[in-house]
């Protein structure tokens, strides 16, 4: 079970990371403009009504549209959507559902689509081997 003790540890070795007061929302700065990774989702309940958040579930920026479906498809049970997310390419994640390794490449892919590509090889160089 993930929390936002992981999303604090994940951010801290990610470069030019930043994290929210709330430990739930986490961004990448991009051209001076900071890029969210992560963020708390706030669920709408109703027309005209206002968005609740959910602490205990965070959206992720993915790579593309593909890779969310494919998460969704292959685990329902940590990974869905909403309309307010189709076409955007952000997946919504149940925190006590992920384990922390697999949230962690989860933000590590999220932050390299966002990242300036320079930044990423840098910090790929010095990772070492897979």
């Amino acid at each position: 079970m993930a929390d936002t003790d992981d999303i604090r540890r994940i951010a801290a070795m990610l470069p030019q990371t930043t994290v929210s007061d709330d430990g739930l929302g986490m961004s990448v700065v991009n051209n001076g403009k900071e890029k969210g990774i992560v963020w708390m989702w706030t669920e709408r309940v109703g027309a005209k009504r206002p968005r609740v958040p959910h602490p205990d579930v965070v959206a992720v920026r993915v790579p593309h549209n593909a890779d969310k479906e494919m998460l969704i498809a292959a685990s329902p049970e940590i990974y869905f959507t909403e309309p307010h997310y189709n076409g955007f390419p952000a997946v919504l994640v149940r925190l006590a559902a992920i384990e922390p390794d697999e949230l962690e490449e989860l933000l590590i892919d999220g932050w390299r689509t966002l990242a300036p590509k320079a930044l990423v090889k840098q910090f790929d160089a010095t990772q070492g081997p897979a």
